[in-house]
């Protein structure tokens, strides 16, 4: 299948504003995209481009004073097919795990799993290590939290989400890569596109979504305490130790974000 993907954002800005966005599919999906999901800003202004330290794809601008839209449209393939998952993998031990998991078995701004030790294996520890493990925590994830839009922080950490049983999908996230890591389960937050395709009506509006991706046997595999079933058309855009490392906009000065609007949309077939 294809899958129309794209965003405006519309941003009120007092005066020229440094910007860093993190709004590109992810290199991993690149050779997927149709057609190129360029950003376009208006006004115009130019866009100096790097890749941060995940590997992630970020661009830079200097966006000037007023109103100002960033925005883009593309198609990309999908095989069309719910996420396959191995529920099988086991865990794999500290010790033998590739360096590069390393940094996601520790403790980050959002995911406090040092706080959370005794209560993760307190909750966790009967479960069979590896899969089994990861989802019996999303599971309990997916019960504690009360999701409600009105109920999103952007300072919110996965021990108050915990505490408070409410937030977005971002709190699901932080939640259970947390309980990953204090039970030594290498765990990295993702941000994606998700669209309703496969899923009853009527749909939400579009927007944004968080999930996650735990190291197992066989490699990473993608959870999703949010809705926690496997999902048509997930795109990811990019990975980190939390919602701090992947931003999608991250501005250095006052801002009013005046409209937001995502769409991940099936595209119909034609003859």
């Amino acid at each position: 299948m294809k899958i129309r993907i794209g965003y405006e954002l519309d941003y009120d800005l007092p005066q020229p504003t440094p910007m860093i966005l993190m709004l590109n599919v992810h290199f991993s999906r690149f050779s997927d995209l149709v057609t190129p999901d360029h950003m376009r800003i208006r006004p115009s202004v130019p866009i100096r481009a790097y890749r941060d330290g995940f590997g992630n794809w970020c661009s830079r601008v200097l966006a000037p004073q007023g109103k100002v839209r960033i925005s883009a449209d593309a198609i990309i393939a999908d095989s069309g097919l719910p996420e396959a998952f191995d529920r099988s993998a086991g865990q794999v031990p500290v010790e033998d795990l590739p360096e590069e998991c390393i940094v996601f078995l520790l403790a980050s701004r959002f995911c406090d799993s040092d706080r959370m030790l005794d209560l993760a294996w307190q909750l966790f520890g009967h479960t069979q290590p590896g899969a089994p493990r990861v989802q019996a925590i999303c599971d309990f994830v997916h019960q504690r939290i009360a999701f409600d839009y009105n109920d999103a922080s952007v300072t919110r950490s996965a021990s108050e989400a915990y505490r408070e049983g409410r937030g977005v999908c971002r709190d699901y996230a932080h939640l259970a890569i947390a309980f990953c890591r204090a039970l030594n389960i290498p765990a990295r937050y993702c941000t994606c596109y998700l669209g309703d395709m496969g899923t009853p009506k009527p749909w939400p509006p579009g927007d944004f979504a968080a999930s996650f991706e735990a190291y197992l046997e066989g490699g990473w595999q993608m959870f999703d305490p949010r809705n926690n079933v496997p999902r048509i058309g997930r795109v990811l855009i990019a990975r980190g130790r939390d919602a701090a490392d992947v931003a999608i906009a991250t501005s250095f000065g006052p801002n009013a974000l005046t409209g937001f609007r995502v769409w991940t949309d099936e595209v119909p077939e034609t003859d």
